[in-house]
C-alpha cells in the first residue's frame, strides 16, 4: 500500500527530491538549504492516507478537497504556503515552487516502479489531490508575497525619488527668491541675501553628490557631522526662510540665541530639516500672521522650535503627519514629504522631532539635539579652541 511504502522510503524520497532540485539553477548559496516543504508534505500525505484507509473521515481538514469551488483551510495548505514564502525569501523563482512538488510525484512513481510496488487508483487520486492543493496554495502564497515585495520596493523608490525632488525644489526656491532681489537691485550683490544664494547652491551640490552616490551604489552617503555655532545656524536659516515668508504674506520672527551654544550635526541635513519645518509653517499658517523660530538650551539638550498659527490640527492628522505622502489639508501643492524628510534628517543627526498641538492656535514643531558649547565665540562663529558638550 502507498501508505506503508511512503513510511518505509521517506528518507529516500526526500533525498531524491533534493538531488533533482540541485540539478536546477538556483540562487547562490542556497544549494545546501533543506527542502522545508517536501518532508512536511510527505508526513501530511501519510496522515491523509491513514485517515482514508480507516475511513474515519476528516481528511479534508488535513489536506483539502478536490476541485472545491471555494478554498478551505487545511494543514497541508498552510504548510505549502509556508514553503512558498520560504522559496521567495531564498530568491527562487515561482517555477521552483511547482517543480518541488513535481519532483516528489516523479520520485514516488520512479521508486515504486523500481520496487515493483503497485499504487492503487484511489491512493493515486489522493496523491494527486494533495499535490494539486499544495501547488495551488504554495503558488498563491508565493505570488502574494512577491506582490507585497514589489509594492514595498516601488514605495521605497518613490519615497527616495520624492525626497530628492522635494529637497531640490526647496533649495532652488530659496536661491531664486534671493537672486531675484539681487537682480532687481533691491539688495547689494555682496550682502546677506547673496549669501543665501551661495548656501542654496552649496546645498544643491551636496544633494546632487548624494543622489549620484545613491544611483551608483544604493547608498546616499555618510552623515558628515561638524560643530556648528547655533546662533550662526539660526541666523542663516532665518535669512533664507524669511524671503519665502515675505513672498507668502507671512512674517517670520526669530528670537536671540545664546552665542555660546553649538550643535554637532550634518549642516546640510539639519538645515534642510529646519527649512522644511519653516516652509511647512509658512504654508499652513493664516495669512498675515506670524511664524516663530526659537532656539535655546535646557539641561543637556538644545531645542529648536517652529511655531505656526494654523489654528491647530485634529488627532488623526497629528497621528499620520510624519508618514510619507500623507497630506493633512486641502492644500496639495506639496508631495507630503516635508515632515517625513525632516524627521529622518533630524534622527540621522542623533536628534528627535516632535509636534505639539495647541488647539485653536497652531502647532509647535521641536527639534531636540544634544547640547554643545563653544570655547570662544564671536558674533560670527568659532574664533579659537574646540567645541565640547556643556
Amino acid at each position: 500500500m502507498l501508505y506503508d511504502f511512503l513510511i518505509a522510503n521517506r528518507a529516500e524520497l526526500i533525498d531524491r527530491c533534493k538531488a533533482k532540485a540541485l540539478l536546477r539553477p538556483g540562487p547562490f548559496g542556497t544549494k545546501s538549504e533543506p527542502l522545508h516543504g517536501i518532508p512536511r508534505f510527505i508526513d501530511q500525505l501519510i496522515a491523509t492516507l491513514r485517515i482514508e484507509i480507516g475511513d474515519t473521515g476528516g481528511s479534508e481538514r488535513l489536506s483539502g478537497t478536490s476541485g472545491a469551488s471555494r478554498p478551505m483551510r487545511s494543514d497541508l495548505g498552510e504548510a505549502a504556503g509556508l514553503h512558498g514564502r520560504e522559496l521567495l525569501s531564498h530568491g527562487f523563482t515561482i517555477d521552483q515552487v511547482v517543480h518541488d512538488y513535481g519532483d516528489l510525484c516523479q520520485a514516488v512513481t520512479e521508486l515504486a516502479s523500481e520496487h515493483a510496488e503497485p499504487i492503487a487508483v484511489a491512493e493515486f487520486h489522493t496523491l494527486n489531490r494533495c499535490l494539486d492543493n499544495a501547488i495551488a496554495d504554495a503558488v498563491k502564497e508565493y505570488a502574494y508575497g512577491r506582490k507585497l515585495l514589489v509594492d514595498d520596493e516601488t514605495y521605497a523608490m518613490n519615497e527616495r525619488h520624492g525626497s530628492f525632488v522635494h529637497e531640490l525644489r526647496n533649495h532652488l526656491g530659496s536661491a531664486k527668491l534671493a537672486f531675484a532681489l539681487v537682480r532687481n537691485g533691491q539688495v547689494a550683490p555682496t550682502g546677506a541675501t547673496s549669501d543665501v544664494v551661495v548656501r542654496a547652491l552649496d546645498a544643491l551640490s551636496v544633494l546632487m553628490e548624494r543622489g549620484i552616490s545613491e544611483t551608483r551604489t544604493g547608498i546616499a552617503g555618510p552623515v558628515r557631522n561638524k560643530l556648528v555655532p547655533l546662533a550662526d545656524f539660526i541666523g542663516d536659516t532665518y535669512r533664507a526662510a524669511s524671503l519665502e515668508a515675505l513672498a507668502q504674506g507671512r512674517l517670520l520672527v526669530a528670537s536671540e540665541v545664546d552665542p555660546s551654544l553649538a550643535i554637532d550635526v550634518d549642516p546640510v541635513l539639519i538645515s534642510s530639516a529646519l527649512l522644511n519645518l519653516i516652509n511647512n509653517a509658512i504654508k499652513f499658517t493664516y495669512h498675515g500672521t506670524t511664524v516663530r523660530l526659537d532656539a535655546y538650551a535646557t539641561a543637556e539638550r538644545i531645542l529648536i522650535s517652529v511655531t505656526d498659527q494654523c489654528g491647530g490640527i485634529d488627532v488623526h492628522t497629528q497621528a499620520t503627519m510624519f508618514q510619507p505622502f500623507v497630506q493633512g489639508s486641502a492644500n496639495r501643492t506639496g508631495l507630503g514629504l516635508g515632515l517625513p524628510i525632516s524627521r529622518k534628517y533630524v534622527e540621522a543627526c542623533q536628534g528627535t522631532l516632535t509636534c505639539r498641538n495647541v488647539p485653536g492656535e497652531g502647532c509647535v514643531f521641536t527639534i531636540d539635539l544634544p547640547r554643545h558649547r563653544l570655547a570662544l565665540t564671536t558674533a560670527r562663529g568659532l574664533v579659537g579652541g574646540r567645541g565640547r558638550k556643556s
